[in-house]
């Protein structure tokens, strides 16, 4: 019976961090942190979109900027599609806009991941609680 709720609960791990991926805070919402799940939310759209804004969709370049492609993918899965999208080549960005549009949306992106681990570290924390070890 501990065999199936270890294995219960890994895969409650695994869906709150899937939740977290596909929409920023949605993996504190899992775990019933509502303050929480809005400013990850928050935060982390506004500087993702900051970083459009400023850069344009042309930042998000999987092919010519890989390093921030992957650093921009924890944001959402969105974010793949995006590239689909840019990947035509019909965005072009240069300089600062560009330098700056992916810095901001990289951080968002780091950011999200920083809150995935978090709300998988809650998940796990209070399952350990719960048992008493």
């Amino acid at each position: 019976m501990t065999h199936r709720s270890k294995e219960g609960h890994v895969l409650f791990l695994i869906i709150v961090g899937l939740l977290g991926w596909l929409i920023p805070g949605a993996g504190h919402l899992a775990i019933n942190k509502t303050r929480h799940a809005i400013v990850i939310f928050v935060a982390i759209v506004l500087t993702f979109c900051a970083g459009l804004y400023i850069g344009s969709i042309g930042v998000i370049n999987r092919v010519g900027a890989k390093p921030w492609d992957v650093a921009q993918m924890m944001n959402s899965p969105a974010v793949a599609a995006l590239g689909r999208i840019t990947a035509e080549g019909n965005y072009p960005v240069y300089g600062k806009p560009n330098e700056i549009g992916q810095i901001y949306t990289s951080i968002a992106g780091l950011l999200n991941l920083l809150c995935i681990v978090n709300a998988v570290y809650l998940a796990h924390l209070r399952r350990v609680e719960a048992v008493g070890g």
